[in-house]
């Protein structure tokens, strides 16, 4: 190539390089970084770039909608860790005693490195690496027992069946109590655990058995199969599949037959439309699942509608289905029960939904820290009808989901704290585990009073509603 050929072509490539570069410094983004290198330079006292572009980015956000922000840092690593259903620990679900103040075991996860390693209900931890948890607050005990897979943990343990195990148990029913600790000795260990990738559950079923696996038939109505799915997200489906799989075999051993099933979605917080679309799949032979629609391609034109339907072949065909919902049911969930219900595979029982109908993107930033979730569409239920609820909407507008005539049903604040105190105990493995073996001692079915029916008044609904169908 002639060399005026080369020079012209270095040349052009200059400018472009130029010109792009430029494209940046112009404008709104030209002023924001003149601001920034302002303070930065003239401020009297030091300030964090860091902490200044987040404080910057939170005000960018609050100018959007409520469910869009910036998730940078340790937010980031637990937005990503909640859709993907993983994280690296070691695996336990655990609370606060409202009394003592003690992190207290409330299970183990099944097969987890905590499972294995023995760890169990009741257990309350007393120390992280050799720093004791009296001086740490919950989030801070969460980020030490997390971590990267290989990596270890030393935990020191006690099981007091004195004044912090009575204390810890104090909110439970007295049953309960029994089922989680039964007549454990005081035992203080120090165990050191390994972390692996652990798997959160997102479907779960009427109550543990004592492998740690779930009962998916009600007790005290075997011909009712229960199913509820606290998060929609890249396992969901899988585990769905697989609990529907197990419901046959359960129902076969009962040799009661399935009578119906009961989809719990209460407090369901959504997750990924995509998860929810394939759920709602597996239940419908044909019909609209759900729309979306995006922002308007140009000025004064339409924006466009993205149908989903479902594909032919469904599970549990000709089985009734009755959907719970409460005010906390919101967005994925909301359109489980939207496209049931619209599609008439499903009554919905419960309290009116909570009305979040935008679907949020998550966008990564350039140099990977920090993600962008940005609302980019709304979803309509089948019938077309709105689902989101906005600021300046009131109770008599149409939005999010209403149960079945008939099958509304509130219950008070004492109610609720009654089931929740109720399900926290069927949610714990019930055993008494030693260390390095699986337990052995199984634990009678809850009295009468205890049952599903006579505990939780918006199941007990749900469970007439499919007796009359």
């Amino acid at each position: 190539m002639p060399k005026r050929n080369l020079l012209l072509l270095f040349l052009t490539t200059a400018i472009c390089i130029v010109a792009w570069m430029a494209r940046d410094r112009t404008g709104h983004s030209h002023r924001f970084a003149e601001v920034m290198a302002t303070i930065d330079r003239s401020y009297f006292e030091s300030v964090d770039q860091r902490e200044l572009f987040a404080a910057s980015m939170k005000g960018l956000f609050a100018q959007l909608d409520e469910h869009s922000a910036f998730i940078s840092g340790g937010q980031q690593k637990e937005f990503e860790s909640l859709l993907d259903l993983q994280f690296g620990g070691i695996g336990l679900e655990l609370s606060v005693d409202p009394q003592s103040h003690a992190i207290c075991v409330i299970t183990p996860v099944l097969d987890s490195p905590a499972w294995r390693a023995g760890i169990t209900a009741g257990d309350f931890i007393t120390a992280i690496d050799g720093r004791e948890t009296s001086g740490m607050s919950f989030s801070e005990v969460v980020d030490r027992l997390r971590g990267g897979p290989g990596t270890a943990v030393e935990l020191q343990l006690t099981t007091v069946p004195g004044e912090q195990s009575s204390k810890s148990q104090s909110a439970l029913p007295a049953d309960g109590a029994s089922e989680i600790q039964g007549q454990r000795q005081e035992t203080h260990r120090t165990l050191k655990v390994v972390r692996e990738v652990v798997k959160i559950e997102s479907v779960l079923g009427d109550r543990r058995r004592p492998d740690g696996l779930w009962e998916w038939l009600l007790e005290g109505d075997s011909e009712i199969a229960l199913i509820r799915i606290t998060s929609f997200g890249d396992h969901t489906l899988a585990d769905l599949q697989r609990a529907i799989d197990d419901i046959h075999l359960q129902a076969i051993n009962s040799t009661a037959g399935l009578r119906g099933m009961i989809l719990d979605l209460r407090g369901n917080p959504g997750g990924l439309l995509t998860s929810a679309v394939e759920v709602c799949d597996l239940f419908l032979e044909n019909g609209v699942i759900v729309s979306t629609r995006g922002r308007a391609v140009a000025a004064g034109t339409s924006p466009p509608l993205d149908v989903r339907r479902a594909t032919p072949g469904s599970l549990l065909a000709g089985i009734p289905i009755v959907v719970l919902i409460d005010g906390m049911t919101a967005s994925a969930g909301e359109i489980i029960a939207a496209c049931l219900q619209d599609n008439g595979r499903a009554k919905v029982v419960g309290s009116r939904s909570f009305g979040k109908g935008t679907v949020q993107s998550i966008l990564p930033v350039g140099d990977g820290d920090g993600l962008i979730k940005l609302t980019t569409s709304e979803y309509l239920r089948p019938s077309m009808a709105n689902i989101h609820r906005r600021p300046d909407t009131d109770d008599a507008s149409v939005w999010g989901v209403s149960p079945d005539r008939g099958c509304e049903i509130v219950p008070t604040g004492q109610t609720l704290e009654a089931v929740a105190a109720w399900r926290r105990v069927r949610d714990t493995v019930p055993v008494l585990q030693t260390s390095g073996t699986l337990p052995v001692e199984k634990v009678a079915a809850s009295p009468a009073t205890m049952l599903p029916r006579n505990i939780d008044p918006v199941l007990s609904k749900a469970m007439d509603v499919l007796q009359q169908q």
